[in-house]
């Protein structure tokens, strides 16, 4: 797994309150995970939030795991 992903997410004090977001949107990473876990597919969660890509979706999983093996993630937090 490479760490691309980290350069597609952002967090920006004046974007959904510094939550950490798919960079260029306002969709918060815990929005996708809350989607994946009730069990919407990739096409689905990209319909309903046109801003996304494909990847995005792998992208918020990526980091998800990263958390659950305890690693820092650092992020530079824009204001």
């Amino acid at each position: 797994m490479t760490s691309d992903w980290k350069a597609q997410i952002a967090s920006k004090v004046t974007i959904c309150h510094g939550k950490v977001c798919i960079k260029n949107t306002r969709v918060m990473l815990s929005v996708i995970l809350d989607c994946v876990a009730e069990g919407m597919s990739e096409e689905a969660i990209l319909k309903e939030y046109p801003s996304l890509k494909k990847g995005d979706v792998s992208t918020a999983l990526q980091y998800a795991a990263s958390l659950a093996r305890g690693e820092t993630i650092p992020l530079r937090i824009e204001s």
